[in-house]
C-alpha cells in the first residue's frame, strides 16, 4: 500500500498497517504535498483470498462518518479486472472527493504492476 497510496509529500513515507481478516483493521497515514496528515483506517467485513475485499473507511478527523469499500477482483485475458465500490457516503462532496483520491491511488496501483 505504501508505494502506490494516494497522492503524497514525497518528501514523508506514508504509513500503513493492515490485518487483513474479517474483524482486523487497517490504517493508512500520508502527507499530501502541501504538508497536511491524513489518516483512515477501517475493519475488515469480509475477505475471499484473490476474490473480494470489504472493509469499513473513516477518516481520523470524521470517524462519524463511516462509509464501505468493496473490492472484486477477477481473472481477466492474463490479467486482472479490479472493481473497486466505495459507497455510504456522508454527502455528495465526499463522493466526489473519494473518486479523485482513489482515481489517482489505482493509476499508481497500476504503475507499480507495469
Amino acid at each position: 500500500m505504501i508505494r502506490w497510496w494516494g497522492v503524497t509529500d514525497r518528501k514523508r513515507t506514508p504509513i500503513a498497517e493492515s490485518d487483513v481478516r474479517v474483524g482486523g483493521g487497517f490504517r493508512v497515514q500520508f502527507w499530501t504535498p502541501n504538508g497536511e496528515h491524513q489518516s483512515v483506517s477501517g475493519i475488515y467485513r469480509q475477505v475471499v483470498p484473490a476474490e473480494r475485499l470489504v472493509f469499513s473507511w473513516a477518516w481520523q478527523t470524521t470517524p462519524e462518518r463511516q462509509s464501505q469499500v468493496t473490492v472484486d477482483l477477477k481473472p481477466d485475458a492474463g490479467g486482472t479486472l479490479l472493481t473497486l465500490t466505495h459507497e455510504q457516503f456522508f454527502n455528495e462532496k465526499a463522493r466526489d472527493d473519494h473518486r479523485g483520491g482513489w482515481t489517482t491511488a489505482l493509476d499508481n496501483l497500476e504503475l507499480v504492476f507495469a
